[in-house]
C-alpha cells in the first residue's frame, strides 16, 4: 500500500518591509530636523574665544574677521570687474554680499552662511552672460571660494553635526544644479567646493569636538577633585569624632561614679537628694549608652575601635623621638609642668604636631625640623617648622619627596582640630623654602583650687 508522501514545508514568510509611507515619513522628518538645525544656530551668539583669560585673546577673533573683509571685498570687485567683466557697481554689490558678512563668522557664523551662500548662486548666475568669463572659474570665483571655506571653517567650529552635513549637502546641490545649467563645464569648480568644504567642515567639527571633550574632562577632573576634598573631609571629621568620644565619654563616665557613689560619700543626704544623684547617674548611663550606638555609625565597617587611651602633650616628645630616629633632625621645646589643658585641646595638640611631622617627612625629608608648644594661661600655642630639603651628597638637589601629591588629610585634619577648638591655625610657605605651621588653641580660664574637686577613680567599665 502506497504511502503518502508528507507536505512539503512551507517557506518562512519573508520579513515585512516597511511601506512606503513610513520611509517618506522618515524622510521628511529627517528633511524637517535637518532644516530646523540650519535655520537655527547651536549655540548663544557669544564671540569665539569670549573665555579667554587675556583680552588680547578675546580681540583676535574680530580682527581677523576684520582682516578678512578688508582683504575679500576689494579682492572681489577687482577680480570681478577685470577678469570677469563685470560692471563695478554690479561688482561692488556683490562683492558686499559675498564678503561684508564675513564679519559675523566670530559670533554669528550661521547667519553669515544664509546671506553668503545666496549671494554666491546670484553672482554665478549673474556671470552666466558673461562673455568675459568664459575661462575663468565658475560658479566660484576663487576669492568667492576661499571666503566660503573661511565660512565653512567657522561652522565647523561653532555648529553641530547635523547643522554641517545639511550646510554642506546644500553646497552640493547647488554645485550640481549649477553644473547642469552652466556652459563653462571645463572651468567648473563646484566639485572642488564640494570636496574642501567636507575636508574643511571635518577639520573645524573635529576641533570644536576636541575643544568640548578636553572642557567636559575639565569639568568632571574638578567635581572629581570636589568630591575627593568633601570625602577627605568627611572622613577627618568622622575620625575626630570616635577620638573625641573618648574625651567626652570619660567625662560622663566620672559623673556616673560621682553620682553614685554620693550617697556612700556623703552623710546626712535626704531622700530627695538620693533621688536626684539616681537620676543623674541614669542619665549619664543613657548618654554613654547613645554616644556608642553614635559611634557605631561614625565607624567604618570591618573596623574596631581603639583600645588605646588617646594621646596627648605628654607624649609628644616620644613623637619628635621616633621622628628623629626614621632620619629627620628635629627639635622639641615644651615647658615642664603644662597643666590645665582639656583633653579636647591636649589631643588637638598633638594630632597638629603628628600631622605636621608627617608632612616634613613625605615633603620634605632631611629637613631639620623645630616643634614649640607653648602656653600664656589664655592659648596654647603649637609651632611646627621646617626648614627646606636637604641636600644629598655634593649636588645642590634636594633629596625627593617621598610622595609628590599629597592627599590632603593633614591640612585638612589641622583645620578640623582647630575648628573644633575654636582656634586659629597659620600654614604655608616660607621664604627660604621652608613650611611653617602654627596653631593657637584657646585653653578655658583657671578654676580656683576650692572649685577643684577630687574624682574617684574611673571604673573601666563604664567608658
Amino acid at each position: 500500500m502506497p504511502t503518502s508522501s508528507p507536505h512539503p514545508s512551507s517557506p518562512p514568510p519573508a520579513p515585512p518591509h516597511p511601506p512606503a509611507d513610513g520611509l517618506l515619513s522618515a524622510a521628511l522628518r529627517n528633511l524637517r530636523e535637518t532644516g530646523h538645525a540650519l535655520s537655527h544656530p547651536s549655540h548663544p551668539p557669544t564671540p569665539l574665544l569670549a573665555d579667554a583669560p587675556k583680552q588680547w585673546q578675546r580681540l583676535l577673533p574680530y580682527a581677523a574677521v576684520l582682516a578678512l573683509v578688508a582683504i575679500f571685498v576689494p579682492v572681489t570687485i577687482t577680480v570681478l570687474t577685470h577678469q570677469y567683466g563685470l560692471n563695478g557697481g554690479v561688482a561692488g554689490a556683490l562683492a558686499v554680499a559675498q564678503a561684508a558678512p564675513l564679519l559675523m563668522l566670530a559670533h554669528r557664523p550661521l547667519q553669515a552662511w544664509w546671506i553668503i551662500f545666496p549671494a554666491q548662486i546670484l553672482g554665478a548666475v549673474v556671470l552666466l552672460g558673461q562673455e568675459g568669463g568664459q575661462d575663468g572659474a565658475w560658479p566660484w570665483t576663487p576669492p568667492g571660494l576661499v571666503g566660503y571655506l573661511f565660512l565653512l571653517l567657522a561652522l565647523g567650529l561653532r555648529e553641530r553635526r547635523q547643522t554641517l552635513v545639511g550646510v554642506w549637502l546644500a553646497t552640493g546641490a547647488a554645485g550640481l544644479v549649477l553644473y547642469l545649467v552652466s556652459p563653462h563645464r571645463g572651468t567648473d569648480n563646484s566639485l572642488l567646493v564640494f570636496i574642501l568644504g567636507a575636508v574643511v567642515l571635518v577639520v573645524g567639527a573635529t576641533v570644536r569636538e576636541r575643544g568640548d571633550a578636553q572642557r567636559r574632562l575639565a569639568e568632571q577632573e574638578t567635581i572629581s577633585e570636589a568630591e575627593r576634598a568633601q570625602r577627605t573631609l568627611l572622613e577627618e571629621r568622622t575620625r575626630i569624632a570616635r577620638e573625641l568620644h573618648d574625651v567626652v565619654a570619660h567625662h560622663m563616665s566620672v559623673i556616673t561614679v560621682q553620682a553614685d557613689s554620693a550617697p556612700y560619700r556623703l552623710e546626712g543626704l535626704s531622700d530627695e537628694a538620693r533621688e536626684e544623684f539616681d537620676a543623674i547617674a541614669a542619665s549619664a548611663r543613657e548618654s554613654l549608652t547613645e554616644m556608642r550606638r553614635l559611634l557605631v555609625v561614625l565607624r567604618s565597617e570591618g573596623t574596631e575601635g581603639e583600645r588605646a587611651p588617646q594621646p596627648g602633650l605628654d607624649r609628644v616628645q616620644q613623637l619628635v623621638e621616633a621622628t628623629v630616629r626614621s632620619g629627620l633632625p628635629a627639635e622639641l621645646s615644651l615647658p615642664a609642668g603644662l597643666t590645665g589643658v582639656p583633653p579636647a585641646v591636649d589631643l588637638s595638640a598633638y594630632r597638629i604636631v603628628q600631622e605636621a611631622l608627617a608632612n616634613v617627612v613625605r615633603h620634605a625629608p632631611g629637613a631639620r625640623t623645630r616643634v614649640s608648644v607653648s602656653s600664656d594661661g589664655e592659648h596654647l600655642t603649637v609651632l611646627v617648622v621646617n626648614d627646606p630639603p636637604e641636600h644629598t651628597g655634593s649636588s645642590r638637589a634636594p633629596r625627593t619627596p617621598v610622595e609628590t601629591t599629597g592627599t590632603g588629610h593633614g591640612l585638612i585634619g589641622m583645620r578640623e582640630r582647630v575648628r573644633l577648638t575654636g582656634g586659629t591655625l597659620d600654614t604655608g610657605p616660607l621664604p627660604d623654602g621652608g613650611f611653617r605651621v602654627a596653631a593657637r588653641l584657646p585653653l578655658p580660664p583657671a578654676a580656683p583650687p576650692s572649685a577643684i574637686a577630687s574624682a574617684p577613680p574611673l571604673n573601666p567599665e563604664d567608658s
